[in-house]
């Protein structure tokens, strides 16, 4: 048995999808001659508690996909409501650009990740493993550090940063 074709366009779908309100996280690594890389990524979310296992996903058409594959581990921040300016920051640009003027530290495990002490979390991954799924690769990372703070999340949804979703109706297809 196999999927029937879609009644909707890609278009109508991702506007779809726009309706969930997700978090925003940046995902850093070091590539490998040992620069810091990273990118914002909304498509974040929880796998298993034991062992504790998260994932992400990332377009199999961005620039940032042969660092992130062949990386050993990598540091996913969860953005606080205060961190909106870092989201856009890293979300375009020139990867070189995303990181002049930002505090960095290193984390245990050896990885970049941001100094911000505005940051609500961030989970130390080892990459476990990748699944290529349609027009994207899942990443699997087996957490192996992590650490939280309390703040107002970052949310967004609808195509946009936001802290209080509206409600507006969907168009008819």
């Amino acid at each position: 048995m196999t999927a029937l074709t879609p009644d909707f366009d890609e278009k109508y779908f991702r506007s779809a999808l726009g309706r969930f309100a997700t978090g925003v996280t940046i995902v850093t690594t070091e590539t490998a001659d040992g620069r810091p890389w990273g990118l914002t990524v909304s498509s974040f979310n929880a796998v298993s508690l034991a062992p504790p296992m998260v994932l992400w996903s990332l377009s199999q058409r961005a620039s940032a996909l042969p660092h992130f594959l062949s990386a050993k581990r990598y540091v996913i921040h969860v953005l606080s409501a205060s961190q909106l300016h870092l989201a856009k920051r890293f979300s375009k640009g020139l990867q070189e650009e995303r990181f002049e003027g930002v505090d960095l530290v290193t984390s245990p495990g050896g990885v970049p990740m941001l100094a911000d002490p505005d940051t609500a979390a961030w989970f130390e991954c080892w990459n476990h493993d990748q699944h290529p799924a349609g027009d994207h690769t899942i990443f699997i990372g087996q957490v192996e550090r992590c650490a939280r703070r309390y703040s107002q999340p970052l949310v967004y949804h609808a195509g946009d940063f936001d802290l209080t979703p509206s409600i507006e109706p969907l168009p008819g297809h």
